[in-house]
C-alpha cells in the first residue's frame, strides 16, 4: 500500500482491518464486526486481538501521516476511520 508515494508495510491482518474500517469510513465499527471481517470468526470474550492490531495499524498510519489522526476509539462501541488533522499541543507557532 502507498501513502503519499511511500510504501506502508502492513501485515495481512492490519490490511484487512484497514479495509474493513475504510468500507465504513466515518462510521463506528464495533470490535465484533471488525473481528468478523478481518479474522472471519466470532470474537470471544476477553480476546484483545482486535485492539492489539488496531493499535499497530494506528501507529503505522501515524508514522506515515503524522499530521492526521486516522483511527478514533469510541470506548464501549468500537473504532472509526476518519482522517482528521492532529492538534499537537505545541507547534511552530506556540512557545514551549
Amino acid at each position: 500500500m502507498l501513502v503519499r508515494g511511500r510504501a506502508l508495510e502492513l501485515s495481512v491482518r492490519e490490511f484487512d482491518l484497514l479495509v474493513a474500517l475504510a468500507r465504513s469510513a466515518g462510521r463506528i465499527v464495533s470490535r465484533e464486526e471488525l473481528y468478523r471481517l478481518a479474522w472471519g470468526g466470532t470474537l470471544r470474550r476477553g480476546d484483545r486481538s482486535c485492539d492489539v492490531y488496531v493499535h499497530k495499524l494506528r501507529a503505522k498510519l501515524a508514522s506515515a501521516l503524522p499530521e492526521h489522526r486516522c483511527i478514533h476509539t469510541h470506548v464501549g462501541f468500537g473504532y472509526r476511520l476518519d482522517p482528521l488533522p492532529s492538534h499537537s499541543f505545541h507547534n511552530a507557532t506556540t512557545d514551549r
